[in-house]
């Protein structure tokens, strides 16, 4: 019997634009998107993409940036590849294009990735549509002028963690946060010795009932080194507790107190943060 070679997968096949198009009745099966142009489309949201399939993804970057990979499509990259964009930001996006009229405008790219999201949603594909997202995203932040205030929220929601999509970013910004708010505990936050209770009372001249009162020294700021073992230990306490948004019930100084107040605001966002990009990942 003659050896049997299975053959190698066929190619996909290239389609460069389905510009004004409509889609309610299109199925594409087996092509590669890397180079189509959807602007002007019709319909967009109920494309359906069968089999194999594929999109342009980000360069790789040199050693000091990597953009974050994820499915990227044709106007996208020629937008990246304006001259009008820094050269260190312009790297490995291919050749800038012919004309700059002749770009979308980043509202026309927003719409496309949101009907390319919802299509995927559709089709029960979540990487697929976590990657439009974060596309969609992408664009409206760089939509806004720094001038108004959804722009710095956007820019903040991509710093921290990738529009909610990458838990690597939020547990890093998470473990800094903490490694910070142990720092300062330890030169700042801690008092140099744990407060002492003293009691006091009167005994009337007859005898009978005696009431004792009970003061505490205020916290005293540290002097001397601040960074010993036992600090640490506190320190840490103060700081997880913190993540799950408890008071660690150690007395503090006054800028420990604000130090504490600040960690029980801030730490729990970023886990929370991280807790979504797991859950989209296992979702997936």
């Amino acid at each position: 019997m003659d050896d049997f070679h299975p053959q190698e997968p066929s190619r996909l096949m290239e389609i460069h634009s389905i510009r004004n198009v409509d889609c309610s009745l299109l199925t594409l099966s087996d092509v590669d998107l890397t180079w189509c142009e959807f602007t002007g489309s019709i319909h967009l949201d109920q494309l359906r993409l069968e089999g194999r399939w594929s999109f342009g993804t980000p360069p790789e970057g040199g050693f000091k940036f990597r953009w974050t990979q994820r499915q990227v499509i044709e106007e996208e990259r020629q937008w990246r590849a304006l001259p009008s964009h820094p050269a260190a930001l312009r790297r490995g996006w291919e050749a800038p294009p012919t004309g700059e009229r002749d770009i979308s405008s980043l509202a026309t790219l927003t719409i496309i990735y949101r009907q390319l999201r919802k299509a995927r949603e559709d089709a029960k594909d979540e990487p697929g549509a976590a990657d439009f997202y974060y596309g969609e995203m992408e664009m409206r932040r760089h939509s806004k002028g720094w001038g108004t205030a959804e722009r710095w929220l956007l820019q903040l929601y991509w710093l921290l963690s990738g529009y909610g999509l990458r838990a690597s970013r939020a547990l890093g910004w998470l473990a800094l946060a903490m490694m910070t708010t142990i720092l300062l505990m330890m030169g700042f936050g801690l008092p140099q010795d744990s407060p002492k209770q003293e009691a006091t009372g009167v005994v009337p001249p007859g005898g009978g009932k005696v009431t004792f009162e009970i003061d505490k020294d205020d916290p005293q700021n540290p002097t001397g080194n601040h960074f010993t073992g036992e600090r640490f230990d506190k320190a840490l306490s103060v700081t997880l507790n913190s993540v799950v948004f408890r008071s660690s019930g150690e007395d503090l100084t006054t800028a420990g107190g604000y130090i504490e107040m600040a960690s029980r605001f801030s730490e729990p966002v970023l886990l929370g943060l991280a807790a979504l990009a797991i859950r989209g990942r296992v979702k997936r």
